[in-house]
């Protein structure tokens, strides 16, 4: 009889289990539970609009006398969580115009994620240039001139172009080459 009343005693304590269980959940005993059929849509890709572009020469960039290497920054003003990815496309603005714009040769590093940005949040990406050397004028290791732009064209897929500005100098590189790094959440140095 012993071993009776301790199935009968187990039995009650998983049907008291199930009953809180059901209760919580919502779920009936007997009832089967249905697969959900909710599904979240990925936030969309941050519009040209939405995005305020800043940039400054990076701490860490190849000796130099140019701007050697510059951190990007896009800041979402809009309401809304929207997403980033992929590597830039960078152009030098002649004439303080995009429409007037030469395309440097983009190499990318690393592997492009998808950075998500919530409303005033920001992301970052590094452009490193072939950096300009010596005084004055200055000149490029390959022979070639250096060139100086008062702003650059940034390209972000999906997200549209800005023209931006250095904070704190002009855009000066040789060879019209450029390294980028994806879109990154992480701040570069």
């Amino acid at each position: 009889m012993r071993h009776s009343n301790g199935i009968r005693r187990a039995t009650l304590a998983t049907t008291a289990v199930t009953a809180v269980a059901a209760a919580v959940t919502g779920i009936l005993p007997g009832t089967a539970m249905a697969a959900s059929t909710t599904t979240s849509t990925p936030p969309p890709a941050c519009p040209a609009s939405a995005l305020q572009v800043s940039a400054w020469q990076a701490v860490h960039r190849p000796v130099g006398t140019g701007t050697g290497a510059a951190v990007v920054q896009f800041t979402n003003l809009s309401r809304r969580t929207c997403v980033l990815k992929g590597h830039p496309t960078v152009a030098g603005a002649g004439n303080g115009s995009p429409a007037h714009n030469t395309p440097l040769k983009v190499t990318p590093t690393g592997r492009a994620a998808t950075v998500t940005v919530r409303p005033h949040g920001k992301a970052w990406v590094k452009l490193t240039f072939v950096q300009v050397q010596g005084e004055a004028d200055g000149y490029c290791v390959s022979g070639k001139d250096p060139v100086t732009y008062p702003t650059m064209v940034i390209g972000l897929p999906h997200s549209g172009k800005h023209q931006v500005a250095l904070n704190d100098g002009v855009w000066a590189e040789c060879d019209n080459k450029v390294t980028v790094t994806p879109v990154s959440a992480v701040k570069p140095s």
